[in-house]
């Protein structure tokens, strides 16, 4: 997307899918006995989610979005990928609490859980300076982003709490939850002051989860998914097209790997999928020590 902050690591940066984060090979079994929730599953990125957990190895994937034919999709792909998943699905608009509530307790009804919570449906409208801009398509990206993101967290947490127990506590591999943000979370791109912002309140929201639901053994991220040519992204401006360089597969392996339990030690944090996961986890120590990959004011003295 735009360039890209000063302050971020100098890590390799991945394009597609590599061996470390295939769901086929290298992290096959890794699901294993999960339940999966996926928001915004009918198409790009959610649907390359889900279809990577079913590489993986998942128990069940249940997913949700506002078209069903694109669930329907969704769907096939996933028993194509894996005939021994169980798979459901629920025509959901996350902006609604209640339909949340209801998919929610329908996939813990037929599943029996959540051990992993991917929040996954977005929005970006057409960007335009904020003296310009259409006030309902600016609030609209807070609507989904925001309050879409906090109701499929609302009402996972408490499933992804007993899945955490079920493995172990906060060190195991259950109680997984996964935001959406952007690199435009870190960015000021002229016009983009709606998409830019919720993005940035994804980052903070992640930390709160953590904050708040830590010790409960909930592990949550703000994932940038990598500059992915879906529909949705080639809402913004031409010039920035170029730039989508990514493939869906990228994030989705990216997202089983971190539910994986490789990187619990990074829960509350923004990470992006493009960085490769080894050089990541040599970082450990000095992320922790500076806390690093949050959001934070710091003033010169």
């Amino acid at each position: 997307m735009s360039s890209i902050p000063a302050q971020f690591p100098e890590i390799t940066a991945h394009h597609e899918q590599y061996p470390a984060i295939d769901p086929a090979t290298h992290l096959k079994g890794s699901a294993g006995g999960k339940t999966i929730f996926v928001s915004g599953g009918s198409s790009g990125i959610g649907q390359a989610t889900a279809i990577a957990f079913a590489q993986a190895g998942a128990e069940a994937i249940y997913v949700t979005a506002r078209s069903e034919s694109g669930l329907e999709e969704t769907k096939a792909k996933i028993s194509a990928a894996n005939s021994s998943v169980q798979c459901a699905y629920s025509v959901c608009d996350v902006t609604d609490e209640e339909q949340v509530k209801a998919a929610v307790a329908d996939c813990v009804d037929r599943f029996g859980g959540i051990d992993v919570a991917d929040a996954n449906a977005g929005y970006l409208g057409k960007w335009s300076k904020i003296g310009e801009s259409d006030p309902a398509s600016w609030w609209r990206s807070w609507e989904v982003n925001i309050r879409g993101t906090y109701h499929v967290a609302r009402y996972a947490i408490p499933h992804l709490i007993r899945s955490a127990r079920k493995y172990g506590g906060a060190g195991a591999s259950g109680g997984h939850l996964i935001l959406i943000s952007s690199i435009g979370a870190q960015l000021l791109t002229p016009g983009a002051s709606d998409y830019q912002t919720s993005k940035h309140a994804i980052n903070r929201l992640c930390e709160f989860v953590n904050l708040d639901h830590g010790e409960d053994g909930v592990k949550c991220f703000a994932v940038h998914p990598g500059g992915v040519p879906t529909k949705l992204a080639k809402n913004m401006p031409a010039e920035i097209h170029p730039q989508l360089v990514d493939q869906p597969g990228l994030a989705a392996g990216f997202i089983v790997w971190l539910c994986s339990g490789h990187a619990d030690w990074a829960r509350g944090r923004y990470l992006d999928a493009e960085w490769d996961v080894e050089e990541l986890l040599t970082m450990r120590d000095e992320i922790l020590r500076g806390d690093l990959l949050v959001n934070r004011l710091r003033a010169a003295t």
